[in-house]
């Protein structure tokens, strides 16, 4: 989805450009307008935009103005500015930039049109794999990424200690461009779908470094940050500002930042590989030696997500993040661990198959090896206890029945037993994201319906529903089969014509009370809705009353 922020202080004219390139159907493309240069930063120190057509003369923060605030927060941003023939000069500077083209406001809506096109075209172009990889590769050697992962998968277990100048001397040696004095801001990426559902590990393994080159590519743009493959096969990003005197987030910048970035790397994802991911930002930074803590709590925030998942930006309040003690004991087996990697993570194809792998060989052989048999049960037994007892689901699974190895005829009969709880677990968790994802949609549902004369920009709901803006609009249609603004145009002509209906309110009234302040706004939205002015439905609906 990309973002386009229309800018003018004429109002018919910002009106105007909102209804035609609304009207274009363009697929995934929401936009805002701004009536005002102060307005439009507003929108730009919220949320990521991806476009900005925009006057470049206006009362107060004109369009060069408006520039350099662009290049400072979301360096990727096109900017189309509308000129009249006065305006060479502030032309002159503008096109100095990278993504920056200018037209004649006497050149009509067709050329507007065309150039909004060509820098959709252009984002989209930057989102494929070729050219992001061949970069990234040259940014990093991939020996030197996986070094680092191996040090940091050690450091989340809590193993290196916590003395900065012995974690800064290691930083050196493996090349890790952080300050090991600083805080750092985590981000946890789990990969939802791939099309190398495959489970050889180096496959999954060529995906996951493939989505972390493309995320290092956007977010080394204006961040310092070292990205590694987690124990479970997901991503994670320990990230720092350039600048340590702006290391700041008390306005929230540098989180704004991640969140639009990380929706322009899931595009690029998706483009380029054909995966869907879930990223959950802490929002505060953390000492190192709090991080193995919180890199645990930040996989259970992002375990009891709402729906699927795919495509999710969620950024976590700190005090969501109540750390305390966690216990870090760790199976002797590489298998198991990943077994139970596969658990936690949601992955049933490849928690079954892993199973069977383990399995085979002992019940292939005639007679089955009785200690062998009971070893291996007992562990994978203990990775579905531990599971069951983190989710409190005992009164799904019976727990106690699970040790219990004399309750099966066979052994083959016992790990088929394994596999049908497993399968009750993976069904549970689905049915417990759709719930979720239902219950969240009513609430917004509610919410829209009793705040119509508010701002209901996806931005907006997006924010105070602690989503990202493109997450939302899927799953909203998902759940109801409406696109988000077609729900709340039909909810606002509704409530209109209840209003309208009535003696009690004037027809400009109505207008705010459904959201639109304007009475020229609200007059082209009732009459494009139902075909008449609010003032012909009044009448009559004064007609069908007598």
């Amino acid at each position: 989805m990309y973002r386009l922020l229309i800018v003018d202080d004429e109002e018919i004219i910002a009106d105007g450009l909102t209804e035609i390139l609304g009207g274009l159907g363009l697929s995934g493309l929401d936009i805002c307008k701004a009536y005002s240069g102060n307005e439009a930063l507003g929108w730009l120190r919220s949320t990521r935009i991806d476009i900005v057509l925009s006057d470049i003369r206006m009362p107060g923060i004109g369009g060069l103005e408006l520039l350099e605030m662009i290049r400072g927060n979301w360096p990727r941003c096109r900017i189309i500015f509308l000129t009249g023939y006065n305006d060479f000069d502030a032309v002159y500077k503008a096109i100095q930039s990278r993504g920056v083209r200018y037209l004649l406001k006497s050149e009509g809506y067709p050329k507007v049109v065309e150039a909004v096109k060509q820098a959709i075209r252009e984002l989209e172009q930057e989102l494929r794999a070729d050219h992001l990889l061949k970069q990234a590769n040259e940014q990093r050697n991939t020996l030197e990424t996986l070094a680092q992962g191996d040090y940091f998968r050690h450091l989340l277990l809590g193993n290196t200690g916590d003395r900065d100048d012995i974690r800064a001397a290691d930083f050196r040696k493996l090349k890790v461009p952080l300050d090991a004095a600083r805080p750092v801001l985590p981000v946890i990426g789990h990969l939802v779908r791939s099309p190398a559902a495959s489970h050889s590990y180096a496959d999954r393994q060529a995906t996951a470094l493939a989505a972390k080159f493309i995320g290092d590519s956007y977010l080394r743009d204006k961040v310092k940050c070292v990205g590694i493959i987690d124990r479970f096969g997901d991503l994670l990003w320990l990230i720092q500002p350039d600048d340590a005197e702006t290391f700041s987030l008390s306005d929230g910048e540098l989180v704004r930042f991640l969140e639009g970035t990380l929706e322009l790397i899931l595009a690029a994802c998706s483009e380029s590989l054909g995966l869907e991911a879930a990223f959950v930002i802490c929002q505060t930074p953390v000492h190192w030696g709090a991080l193995p803590d919180v890199y645990d709590r930040l996989r259970q925030v992002q375990h009891d997500r709402v729906g699927d998942g795919a495509n999710l930006v969620m950024t976590v309040p700190a005090e969501s993040l109540t750390i305390g003690v966690q216990s870090r004991e760790r199976t002797r087996f590489d298998k198991l661990e990943l077994l139970a990697g596969h658990l936690e993570a949601g992955r049933r194809e490849a928690f079954l198959s892993l199973l069977d792998e383990l399995s085979s060989p002992i019940l292939k052989r005639q007679p089955v090896d009785g200690h062998q048999a009971m070893e291996l049960y007992g562990a994978v037994a203990l990775v579905i206890l531990s599971y069951v007892n983190r989710k409190q689901l005992h009164e799904h699974v019976a727990a106690a029945g699970l040790m219990r190895f004399d309750a099966h005829q066979a052994w083959k009969d016992g790990f088929a037993y394994l596999t049908r709880t497993a399968d009750t677990l993976f069904a549970l968790r689905r049915s417990g994201e759709t719930r979720r994802a239902t219950g969240a949609v009513a609430h917004i549902r509610t919410y829209i319906d009793e705040h119509l004369g508010e701002d209901l920009s996806l931005v907006n709901l997006a924010r105070r529903f602690h989503f990202n803006p493109s997450y939302l609009s899927r799953l909203f249609k998902q759940e109801v089969g409406l696109n988000l603004s077609e729900y709340i145009e039909e909810t606002r002509i509704r409530q209109a014509k209840a209003l309208l209906a009535g003696e009690e309110w004037k027809i400009q009234e109505v207008g705010i009370r459904v959201g639109y302040d304007s009475p020229h706004s609200f007059t082209r939205f009732f009459k494009k809705m139902t075909g008449m002015t609010p003032q012909e439905y009044r009448e009559s609906s004064r007609v069908a009353g007598r």
